[in-house]
């Protein structure tokens, strides 16, 4: 058997195999109900994909819903090709929406309906949209031919990765787009969206120089703000500040915006609302299994921390990680590279809990204003099911780590006073990643009268193992209170898991509506059991659980 199918063989039949019998670890998480440890914000509700057009489409429709009703905070969305020339017809990693064209004398010609069908379904799911200004229309750029790609065939930085022949004419292009947004959607409304310039200019993303690149931010920030004054833009969006390439392109992006010359107004400094750069982890095939690479991720993290921190200027400027990733390409389908079957799975939800809890013990040593980290996910049109192309959904059906989102939906904003005995230290991920002991964390938040718990058993390897044996012990809850109600969701290989679900119909590719609609259960959040009652006496309760590797289960006390 060729090794891509015998790879993608595995992965259909559940991919890691047993390597004999470990220890089940006893993990103690204490939990402090009336010790407030500082505010927890949604930085986690930031999405983003390369083809814009999939917006629209039924099942983006639908994604898009699921994600507005993930929690009262707006989602925000972020999205290549924005001004990519084209029918509006998408494939993977392009999509186009044809708003500039030139007649045969030069003149601009402006088309708004392909764009307008994007940013309407988000005005109809009250996305707040991240608004990213490109890719160059063909009619400006400097290389134009060949100008549309064919992923996977052949290179994809074709003609709309080029330089403008014409930087006030580009300048025009972003200023008339923004206008547009403005008068279709209202002032009010646009100020409160983010706007930046590019992406990845430091790799082929951008075929001009640096130099060039800040030419070009420099006149659409000021289009921009043209349009509409007092509008959020920033950038650059960068690769991965672990790589030397991309911490100097920062660093001097960096140090044009604050103490250089603007190319557009020929003032010192350019507007900077936000700074973004791209934290990418790696995945590798190992035997039987996929190992994930977090630590990789983390260190372009805390070197994008380091770098902003050095600059007085930008020291409490809000950071979004523009896309932060296990890996960097969603529209690489498992079939053709079996590390990335941990997206159909529970590891990409246990691996989301775990970065997010890294980022956040990261920005509050750093004392870094982070804002947010786009998961570069979404869904992708005519594709199979579970083909392991990172996605939240696969048509129209939720992967497991759409649910790890919704557990953090239901997480309050005041986190308390928490600790795990199986916890590894910030500093031991990020170094050597979780290849020994597996990291067993928690997350506690409060709201009202409850209290939400997030608990992660994460390793970086897929291997089945025992189950880990969880204490939970919670104090501090009030002392008039008697019993509590006890809810405790679950995402495993055998809850909220629609891809178990699947493989036990025979991974079928054509279910019948009553087959789909089980699966479009299997995909939803799952309650472990049913609700129940938990005792508390003298302001203190327990709880033991199981939780398998690559688990998270969000526990939810209420009292009236």
């Amino acid at each position: 058997m060729p090794k891509p199918v015998l790879f993608f063989a595995l992965l259909l039949f559940g991919g890691a195999l047993c390597r004999g019998q470990q220890a089940s670890p006893n993990v103690a998480i204490e939990v402090h109900a009336d010790q407030p440890d500082g505010p927890l914000p949604p930085v986690w509700n930031f999405f983003g994909y390369d083809e814009p057009n999939y917006t629209y489409a039924p099942n983006g429709k639908k994604l898009l819903g699921e994600l507005t009703a993930l929690s009262p905070v707006p989602v925000h969305i972020r999205v290549h090709n924005l001004l990519t020339t084209g029918d509006g017809s998408a494939s993977l990693k392009w999509g186009s929406t044809n708003v500039y064209t030139e007649d045969a004398q030069g003149n601009p010609v402006y088309s708004w309906t392909i764009l307008d069908r994007i940013f309407d379904t988000y005005h109809e799911f009250r996305i707040k949209p991240l608004v990213q200004i490109g890719f160059m229309p063909e009619a400006l750029s400097t290389h134009p031919e060949p100008y549309r790609h064919n992923f996977p065939q052949g290179p994809i930085f074709t003609g709309w990765a080029y330089p403008p022949k014409d930087y006030q004419k580009w300048a025009d292009v972003v200023f008339h787009f923004a206008a547009h947004l403005r008068d279709r959607y209202g002032e009010a409304e646009t100020r409160t969206w983010l706007w930046e310039i590019w992406n990845e200019p430091d790799i082929d993303y951008w075929k001009g120089t640096p130099e060039e690149y800040f030419k070009l931010y420099d006149f659409s920030a000021a289009a921009i703000l043209r349009a509409l004054p007092g509008a959020s833009v920033g950038g650059p969006d960068t690769t991965g500040p672990a790589s030397p390439k991309a911490a100097d392109f920062l660093r001097k992006f960096l140090e044009h915006c604050a103490r250089e010359r603007n190319f557009a107004t020929g003032k010192v400094g350019s507007p900077l609302a936000f700074i973004s750069f791209h934290p990418k982890g790696a995945t590798e095939w190992h035997e039987d299994h996929v190992q994930m690479g977090v630590a990789r991720q983390l260190a372009s993290i805390e070197q994008g921390f380091h770098i902003v921190s050095s600059f007085a200027e930008w020291h409490n400027t809000p950071i979004i990680l523009g896309e932060s990733d296990p890996e960097g390409c969603a529209a690489c389908s498992a079939r053709t590279h079996p590390q990335n079957a941990y997206r159909n799975g529970a590891q990409y939800a246990s691996y989301t809990a775990e970065v997010f809890h890294a980022i956040y013990e990261l920005s509050r040593r750093e004392q870094i204003n982070f804002a947010g980290a786009v998961t570069w996910s979404f869904e992708f049109e005519s594709q199979p099911f579970f083909e392991g192309f990172r996605d939240l959904a696969t048509n129209g059906l939720d992967k497991p780590v759409l649910n790890a989102f919704r557990m953090f939906g239901l997480l309050g904003t005041e986190r308390l006073k928490s600790s795990s005995s199986a916890a590894l230290p910030v500093d031991e991920v990020l170094s050597a990643g979780v290849r020994g002991q597996p990291d067993i964390g928690a997350i506690a938040t409060r709201k009202n009268q409850e209290i939400e718990i997030l608990v992660w058993n994460y390793h970086d390897a897929d291997l089945n193992v025992p189950a880990a044996q969880i204490e939970l012990s919670v104090d501090g809850l009030p002392g008039n209170v008697s019993q509590a109600l006890l809810e405790q969701f679950r995402i495993d290989s055998d809850h909220s898991n629609a891809f178990t679900a699947w493989r036990e119909m025979g991974s079928t590719q054509t279910p019948s509506d009553r087959q789909y609609g089980q699966l479009e259960t299997a995909g939803q959040l799952q309650l472990l059991g049913s609700p129940s009652f938990l005792a508390i006496e003298r302001g203190a309760t327990h709880l033991r659980f199981a939780l398998p590797r690559q688990g998270l289960s969000l526990i939810r006390i209420h009292w009236e």
